[in-house]
């Protein structure tokens, strides 16, 4: 099934977009790793898990799970839900499991798609599942699926660019992370992000990734 799905993705990429992928030397050869990137729309989880050349499993919000076709979709793929607003333990014991097996999770650290393009907040969920299993992280960039909406786009598909960073650990800090510690981790991992994107794109990092670069 999941070999079926995977050619409905890039079919799926090749009537919607035009994309580009740079640094695929940066991508492991195999997991376990997190990978983490910016979040413009429904297409992005589609887009990598088609051109990553690897399976990667998603955090997928738990909403689209309601509906019983995008449901059995996404969970052919191995998506796992994730509840807004909860902790959701659950889900961070699924993550972590999937890479005790090897395997590679995909997540979007702002939680949610940017309706204006620019990087939003991170959320702690990646620092966390990251920093307790010691996993490598993989960043990345995508710039142009936010051009996906409407109905325009069927007719231009729009010109897409995936960037894969250098593969970095978070900082050793200790067993039991205060808030504030959380918060620092979240914004290493979104500064990567961010130093992989236009300025234009960088929102609530442009100016703290200006003042790393001093």
């Amino acid at each position: 099934m999941y070999r079926f799905l995977k050619v409905v993705a890039h079919f799926l990429v090749f009537i919607s977009m035009r994309p580009t992928i740079k640094g695929r030397d940066n991508l492991p050869a195999k997991g376990p790793f997190v990978l983490v990137s910016n979040h413009l729309s429904v297409a992005d989880p589609v887009l990598l898990g088609a051109k990553i050349g690897q399976r990667v499993i998603f955090m997928a919000k738990e909403e689209l799970f309601r509906n019983r076709l995008i449901a059995y979709f996404i969970s052919s793929f191995g998506a796992l839900p994730v509840y807004r607003g909860s902790s959701n333990r659950d889900a961070l014991h699924q993550s972590s499991a999937i890479l005790k097996r090897g395997k590679i999770l995909g997540m979007f650290p702002e939680g949610k798609r940017s309706l204006t393009g620019s990087l939003m907040q991170g959320q702690p969920g990646a620092a966390l599942i990251a920093y307790h299993n010691k996993i490598l992280i993989v960043p990345v960039s995508i710039i142009g699926t936010e051009k996906i909406r409407g109905t325009e786009w069927l007719f231009h598909r729009p010109r897409v660019m995936v960037t894969i960073g250098e593969p970095f650990y978070l900082p050793e800090i200790g067993r039991s992370l205060r808030r504030e510690q959380i918060f620092e981790l979240t914004a290493i991992i979104m500064k990567k992000i961010a130093s992989l994107l236009p300025e234009t794109y960088k929102g609530h990092y442009a100016d703290e990734n200006k003042n790393t670069n001093n």
